[in-house]
């Protein structure tokens, strides 16, 4: 009981914490001049890291959307992390990239072998690396080593930016660069969209049941979390899908970590220890104007193998960083952020299958009632439910993308649904994550990728 209170406290009074700031970021996402930015020699110049690896069928539309984007200066590098499909063929034939000779890199982070750098000066911003398998992290640090502007910014293989999203990124890290390390984006739900020309013609809701769970995951995750995580200076992941960072910050920390999955995770805790122990000021903000539209994945396997990753980067990253659990030196991260991790969601799975076990023996035992049981659930479903509607009215307020009255019902609809089932499934996959980790496991699992074409195809037929 006292954990569920505890829990449900916090996730309120981050919740309040968005609602607080969400006026300013209306104002901001409405009102802002950010397009004059557009064409502005101030804007910092931007390298795009696009790790790929087997993602032959989204990986054109991809580059495709990213050379559109509405920014002054910036550069597109594709990382081909050893992939065994046909992603680099389609790369050099639909751009007619050709081998760089002698070229070379600069950065002194540590990568798999480089086995070809290929560009064509008919698009001269596009670069593509090939390299030998080592992994996402092994292929931002690949991307970081060429990249020749002080920004880059991740940006998965299966998503794609809403054409102004670089910009406004980029109009909030102007506000103040001397601090700013690094800048998550709103990675929002393709699945059910309309894609032409690698961008969102139409803002739609996923058809199919698993991502429509996420959909709702997502919103409650980024609206309703970090827009309060961000405000304390408290945020401990910026989205692989989507960020930006200092160039220069992420080399001082040795750039990405390789090995195990959580690298998203791994780097804003390295760049938090590193200022902080050096009593540099600094700031890792969120940007919820900043969309970036990603796949989700669609069945139970693949969102099971998934969210498994997750467990184990978490916990991993958790075990490593243990040291500044309660230690004031590392201020709000040491003495809210790593502890609400652990114990809220590291520990998660152990406190609620315990103590719904415990519960359900004090009726057997007749320490307790039925009913005591079943307000003690309804409670804790009543107050999840409302975190979600709180995220979806921070929607409402702030960006809108979502017209349809039938979509605002769904997503009440699913909101509540997803207490029956899907929620204890994320508990079981995070118990099943920390013990691959226990063996070792260090895996990325497989996500099959459709293209998006192929993805409007099945959204008009279903």
């Amino acid at each position: 009981m006292y954990y569920v209170v505890a829990v449900n406290t916090l996730y309120f009074s981050i919740l309040a914490l968005s609602f607080r700031n969400i006026w300013t970021i209306f104002r901001r996402s409405h009102y802002s001049k950010y397009n004059t930015l557009s064409g502005s020699e101030l804007v910092p110049s931007v390298s795009l890291l696009v790790p790929a690896y087997n993602e032959e069928l989204t990986i054109i539309e991809n580059v495709n959307c990213l050379m559109t984007l509405n920014y002054p200066t910036y550069e597109v590098i594709v990382v081909n992390d050893g992939s065994s499909d046909t992603t680099l063929k389609v790369l050099l034939e639909e751009y007619r990239l050709k081998p760089v000779p002698n070229t070379k890199i600069r950065g002194k982070i540590s990568c798999q072998k480089i086995r070809g750098i290929y560009h064509n000066p008919e698009f001269p911003d596009l670069y593509v690396i090939d390299k030998e398998n080592g992994g996402k992290a092994d292929s931002l640090n690949a991307g970081i080593n060429l990249s020749h502007y002080p920004l880059i910014s991740s940006i998965d293989a299966d998503s794609l930016l809403e054409k102004d999203a670089l910009i406004r990124m980029a109009r909030m890290y102007m506000e103040n660069p001397e601090e700013t390390v690094a800048i998550g984006g709103d990675v929002r739900i393709a699945n059910g969209c309309k894609i032409e020309n690698g961008a969102v013609q139409d803002v739609s809701l996923p058809r199919k049941i698993w991502p429509m769970f996420q959909s709702i995951e997502y919103l409650k995750a980024f609206l309703g979390g970090r827009i309060g995580w961000s405000h304390m200076n408290g945020l401990i992941i910026v989205s692989g899908a989507f960020g930006m960072f200092r160039k220069d910050a992420v080399i001082a920390v040795g750039g990405y970590r390789d090995g195990y999955p959580g690298e998203d995770m791994n780097i804003i805790i390295k760049l938090h220890r590193y200022m902080l122990e050096n009593k540099l000021k600094y700031r890792v903000a969120f940007c919820p104007e900043a969309v970036c539209w990603t796949q989700a994945p669609d069945s139970y396997r693949i969102l099971s193998s998934q969210r498994k990753r997750w467990g184990r980067g978490n916990l991993k990253n958790m075990i490593e960083n243990r040291g500044m659990l309660f230690n004031p030196k590392y201020k709000v991260m040491g003495m809210l952020t790593m502890p609400y991790n652990i114990l809220f969601e590291a520990l998660n799975p152990y406190f609620r299958i315990t103590g719904l076990l415990a519960l359900t023996g004090y009726v057997l035992m007749d320490m307790t009632q039925w009913p005591i049981l079943v307000l003690f659930g309804s409670l804790n479903i009543v107050s999840g439910y409302l975190l979600s509607v709180g995220a979806l009215v921070l929607e409402e307020i702030a960006f809108k993308r979502y017209n349809k009255l039938s979509d605002l019902v769904k997503m009440l609809f699913y909101s509540a649904l997803k207490f029956v089932g899907y929620h204890q499934l994320g508990v079981l996959w995070r118990l099943q994550g920390h013990i691959q980790f226990m063996q070792n496991n260090n895996s990325w699992g497989t996500m099959t990728r459709q293209s998006w074409s192929e993805e409007e195809k099945t959204s008009e037929a279903a």
